[in-house]
């Protein structure tokens, strides 16, 4: 059985960090595109970020660029978000998901395994 299990939500200052985890089992992500999204409530779910499974590369959307990192730990099968220099409006339920030999364009209907979600709150 395949999970994704996304940690490291909570609530932060305007202007704080958080490193989000996503931590796979049943599948290796060597094999799978690991995208970012988020929901804010009432709004629908947009692309964050994703990392290719072809060679690492990794995009963003505009808003983030600049502030949230996206790396992978093959040792521990892991994806991570790093998210610097918050702001109120990235407050929403982050999620992670894999694509099986996807690449970088983050399209979210190309992903076929979704974790359950963590909550970030950015309010001071």
């Amino acid at each position: 059985e395949v999970q994704l299990q996304a940690s490291g939500g909570g609530l932060v200052q305007p202007g704080g960090s958080l490193r989000l985890s996503c931590a796979a089992s049943g599948l290796t992500f060597d094999d799978y595109a690991v995208g970012w999204f988020r929901q804010a409530p009432g709004k629908e779910r947009e692309t964050v970020s994703c990392i290719s499974s072809h060679d690492g590369s990794a995009n963003y959307v505009d808003s983030v660029k600049g502030r949230f990192t996206i790396s992978s730990d093959k040792s521990k099968n892991t994806v991570y978000l790093q998210m610097d220099s918050l702001r109120p409006e990235d407050t929403a339920v982050y999620y992670c998901a894999a694509d099986f030999l996807g690449g970088n364009d983050c399209y979210i209907y190309d992903y076929d395994y979704w974790g359950q979600g963590t909550l970030v709150t950015v309010s001071s």
